[in-house]
């Protein structure tokens, strides 16, 4: 110990795999490195059990209480020790970043922030939390989303620039001081200064109509109503002052919810949570001081006030050290008493509304675990099937058939894998020979292409008895896929049926095992009928128009086109009707008759 100097700095601890367990801060690392080996009967339980697991350690001397916490944030980053408190998947926090040094710059995610000259915002908790956001921006504000190089000369714009979500530099519609002025108005909007957008926004909106630009006006009104929208929803019935940060958490033996509410400008602009892990034996003081350490290392702002439910531990090194990278004074408060302490106990309420949310997160996950194990063991599956491939048929006696194709992956729901087969071969209702073509097409598409085609699945579930499940293990035979698993599951009462055995496998009523296969096979259902009904919706439209005189493929194709549906063109006008492109006023007092609108002339 004679090695270890008595100044500030930083120490790793490493276990007899030479893994990094512990890494901490000291303001005299030969103190507080020596303290971990003195009496057992010192420490406490989480302390002790570390101190058993130490077999080497290290150190890095800093300047600077402050430097060191810094650097202990960073360490505890790189290498998640399992005996520090972390927050869950921190290396990699979201941002939204503007690079203001581009001449048409737009909003991106980001996970990495570099000094560049651009302006960033976050850390969010997640991708969905920045996602959000920027989703939320995108319907205000008509900035591009694009990537492509900007010279004023395409052709013609997309479709941003036709739904108002873009101002088309691309084809040369703006002037540059126009467009920063829509990204000054979007910093100004993560930054929570929603007032000082309005007043300029009402002042261009009142100036655009006065000089007769009205369609220009309507635009601006529309951005100054969803920002109020946004403002009415950040209301609450508190008082605030200011701008502050608000944390409060919630824990149980294995993990923490912290919560955090954004302040600015005197209203709750936005909240996120976070999940802290290895907080075991750990007081909610040691859990705060780490959140606010590990959070703050990375936030692209820090407010003058940081609220907090507990006290944290050396709250002035922490204050100096929040004071360097704000650039002023971070005060670091535990309200009490009035509105401080009811936005507080708010945001302490959240927390234990998120942890409990946790909670159930948790045991579904271990009842889908347990599930996916079961029908390994039940159904005989060489591996656990982690993904299972549902397939369902649709269509009234043969007409419109339709074959579904829905994806559980880990036993959830994949959407963005759904597929749907209209069908092409099979004349009649004939479900067994609609199954089988369903799958040809599925299967040969995944040995002729990549993508998530080419994905095997661990488990086929056919939706039907014996016969359905016969007839895809004469299509497996036929392809070759004697490696793909394959069951059906008959709705009537539920039974499952394997290959081989001419009895059903049962699975108790309230196993995960069978509400898995009942959530697959329920999903291909659900996508299969929804797209039927689509091709029935169009059938009959195509029908209603089919039978007017006059009405070719391009004139229904504009008539659907102007009014959405056949129910929009029977509610329509004659003069709008006779507006569409192709359709004389003759035209459209047919269309009227033959919907049987006794107000046609």
């Amino acid at each position: 110990m004679r090695a270890v100097p008595a100044r500030p700095g930083v120490y790793l601890f490493r276990d007899k795999h030479g893994q990094v367990i512990y890494v901490g801060k000291a303001a005299n690392l030969n103190s507080r490195v020596r303290s971990y080996f003195g009496a057992p009967s010192n420490m406490s339980p989480k302390t002790q059990r570390l101190a058993a697991k130490i077999q080497d350690f290290e150190f890095v001397v800093a300047n600077s209480e402050q430097e060191a916490l810094l650097l202990e944030c960073n360490l505890i980053k790189k290498y998640v020790p399992r005996f520090n408190v972390h927050l869950k998947d921190s290396k990699t926090f979201p941002y939204l970043r503007i690079d203001v040094n581009e001449d048409w710059p737009g909003v991106h995610i980001t996970r990495r922030v570099q000094k560049d000259g651009a302006r960033y915002f976050g850390p969010f908790a997640n991708a969905g939390s920045v996602r959000k956001t920027l989703r939320l921006i995108e319907r205000i504000f008509p900035f591009r989303s694009c990537s492509k190089r900007i010279d004023g000369k395409a052709k013609r714009p997309c479709l941003d620039f036709h739904i108002h979500r873009c101002l088309a530099p691309c084809i040369g519609a703006v002037e540059k001081q126009e467009y920063d002025d829509v990204i000054n108005r979007v910093i100004l909007f993560l930054q929570g200064k929603q007032e000082l957008i309005l007043r300029g926004l009402n002042t261009e909106m009142k100036a655009a109509a006065q000089q007769l630009r009205f369609e220009r006006a309507a635009l601006l009104r529309d951005q100054i109503e969803a920002i109020e929208r946004v403002i009415e929803g950040q209301k609450i019935a508190i008082r605030l002052q200011g701008e502050k940060d608000v944390i409060a958490l919630a824990q149980d033996q294995e993990q923490a919810h912290v919560e955090l509410f954004l302040v600015r400008n005197s209203k709750l602009v936005g909240r996120d949570h976070f999940t802290m892990e290895g907080i075991q034996g750990e007081p909610p003081e040691q859990i705060m001081t780490s959140f606010v350490k590990q959070y703050y290392a990375s936030a692209s702002y820090v407010p003058p006030l940081i609220l907090l439910q507990h006290p944290v531990k050396e709250p002035a090194v922490l204050s100096e050290w929040l004071k360097q990278q704000r650039g002023s004074r971070v005060a670091l408060q535990v309200p009490r008493r009035g509105a401080k302490k009811e936005l507080m106990d708010l945001a302490a309420e959240n927390a234990a509304e998120g942890l409990e949310l946790a909670r159930v997160k948790q045991v579904k996950a271990e009842a889908i675990k347990s599930g996916l194990q079961e029908l390994k063991d039940r159904l005989g599956l060489p591996a656990m099937p982690r993904r299972i491939e549902s397939y369902d048929i649709s269509n009234i006696q043969g007409r419109l058939a339709v074959g579904s194709m829905a994806v559980l992956e880990k036993g959830l729901p994949k959407p963005a894998h759904y597929r749907r087969f209209r069908i092409k071969t099979v004349a009649g209702a004939d479900d067994c020979a609609m199954i089988q073509e369903t799958l040809r097409r599925r299967f040969k598409r995944g040995l002729a292409s990549g993508g998530t085609w080419a994905i095997v699945p661990d488990l086929v579930l056919i939706d039907g008895g014996k016969g359905q499940l016969n007839a895809a293990l004469e299509l497996s035979q036929e392809l070759r896929l004697d490696s793909v698993p394959m069951v059906s599951l008959a709705k009537e009462n539920e039974e499952i049926f394997i290959p081989g055995e001419a009895k059903p496998v049962y699975i108790a009523k309230d196993s995960p095992a069978l509400h898995i296969l009942q959530r697959a096979r329920d999903e291909a259902h659900r996508f299969a009928i929804g797209y039927h009904r689509k091709l029935r919706r169009k059938e009959a439209t195509a029908s209603a128009l089919d039978s007017i005189p006059g009405i070719g493929p391009g004139r229904k194709k504009a008539l659907l086109r102007e009014f959405g549906s056949l129910q929009g063109i029977r509610e329509a006008s004659l003069e709008a009707l006779s507006r569409t492109d192709g359709i004389t006023l003759a035209l459209a007092v047919k269309i009227k008759e033959s919907s049987g609108d006794s107000s046609a002339p």
